[in-house]
């Protein structure tokens, strides 16, 4: 099961920092935005410690690096392929130099011989 982290927008978050600060428990807010409470609690922290710096995007350089270590895991299993089927071909060229020798058939039956 792939899970990915869910961005938010920097105006979700301060309507959910604006809904706190009316006086709305936690509990409630974060049932209605569907967040868990610890982060909208963290969202309160950093905006009342830097109003005009909190949530500055940051979150969007999550999705490019996991985009990227996807790429990187596509790659390595690439490679792995690859390597296989190399040796697999250099395993089917050897047998075809000693002669076919107890390996693979490429006909179907042999012919029957004449008496």
């Amino acid at each position: 099961m792939d899970k990915s982290r869910r961005v938010f927008t920097r105006e979700f978050k301060l309507a959910a920092v604006k809904e706190l600060e009316s006086g709305k428990p936690i509990g409630y807010v974060a049932r209605q935005l569907e967040v868990n409470a610890n982060t909208l609690d963290r969202w309160r922290r950093e905006f009342k410690a830097q109003p005009t710096k909190a949530f500055s995007g940051q979150g969007r350089r999550v999705l490019a690096e996991s985009h990227e270590a996807e790429l990187e895991r596509k790659i390595g299993q690439l490679t792995m392929e690859n390597d296989f089927l190399k040796k697999l071909l250099r395993s089917f060229e050897e047998q075809q130099a000693l002669g076919n020798g107890g390996g693979l058939s490429t006909r179907g039956s042999k012919p029957k011989k004449k008496q």
